[in-house]
């Protein structure tokens, strides 16, 4: 199940009430999300300063840890990565607490893949040696990530979105034949430095574009913009499974969809 907050802009900003203050903040919906359901199995958050991701996690409820204030408090970023977890597959661990990393590459999962007892084979056997070798847990999460990344690393010359979608589909084609009965729900963000991607299908997402820096509605207006970092017109883009803010229009993004946050920070979605 779990909830996940993707951040990017093109300017240095605090998300701590984005995270912790907001009527629905990410620790709000560790408590009760608009399912009525809690997810209190552990929370993290990854945080970019140059090309390598500084990450915090835990394996408790991110309502009832002052860990989780703290490390929302220190961050001032252009890409930020958070996650609540509702466990599913894999026990309730730190390992198993998204969003996992490697290298450059950030990750985050709110779904559910029904037949991950037998589609682990498989994935094992199509990963790198230091893929297989880096995983830590025993969620579908944090296998679908490292089979993403050898998948990567095999096709340099395609399209990082290109190679989202041929990954889902042929995943969702193994689950089918697989157990054609077994859930399949892949809300994935995957992240490094100048680029985000990531797919809805079967779980709720929504965006926000901005194109001023956003006053925050807990802080009279406060904009949290790092002082003397605003060099450029100000853009970012939030994408989560809940909307975060309640003063600000969000759009959800529609289902069986692909999406891609660049550099410069457009967001161009396509069909899977």
């Amino acid at each position: 199940m779990c909830r996940l907050y993707e951040f990017r802009s093109n300017t240095l900003r605090k998300v701590e009430c984005e995270l912790i203050q907001s009527q629905n903040s990410l620790l709000a919906q560790s408590q009760h999300d608009e399912r009525g359901q809690a997810n209190p199995h552990g929370w993290g958050m990854a945080a970019y300063d140059g090309a390598l991701p500084s990450v915090s996690r835990q394996a408790e409820a991110a309502s009832e840890s002052s860990d989780f204030r703290w490390a929302a408090a220190q961050i001032y970023s252009c890409n930020v990565m958070a996650h609540v977890r509702r466990a599913t597959v894999g026990k309730v661990e730190t390992v198993n607490t998204h969003p996992f990393t490697h290298e450059e590459w950030t990750f985050a999962h709110n779904g559910n893949l029904g037949a991950f007892e037998s589609l682990q084979p498989r994935l094992l056997s199509l990963m790198g040696e230091a893929h297989r070798n880096a995983i830590q847990g025993d969620t579908d999460s944090e296998h679908v990530f490292h089979w993403l990344l050898s998948r990567i690393e095999r096709e340099p010359a395609a399209s990082l979105i290109s190679t989202i979608r041929s990954s889902v589909q042929e995943l969702l084609g193994w689950s089918q034949i697989e157990d054609a009965n077994a859930e399949f729900a892949l809300n994935i963000i995957l992240t490094k430095a100048d680029r985000s991607v990531g797919c809805r299908l079967g779980r709720s997402l929504w965006y926000v574009e901005r194109d001023l820096v956003h006053p925050c509605e807990v802080c009279d207006g406060v904009d949290h913009v790092k002082p003397g970092t605003m060099s450029k017109r100000y853009r970012a883009i939030v994408v989560a499974s809940e909307r975060i803010t309640q003063n600000e229009e969000w759009t959800s993004v529609p289902e069986r969809t692909l999406f891609e946050i660049s550099d410069n920070i457009s967001l161009n979605l396509e069909s899977l």
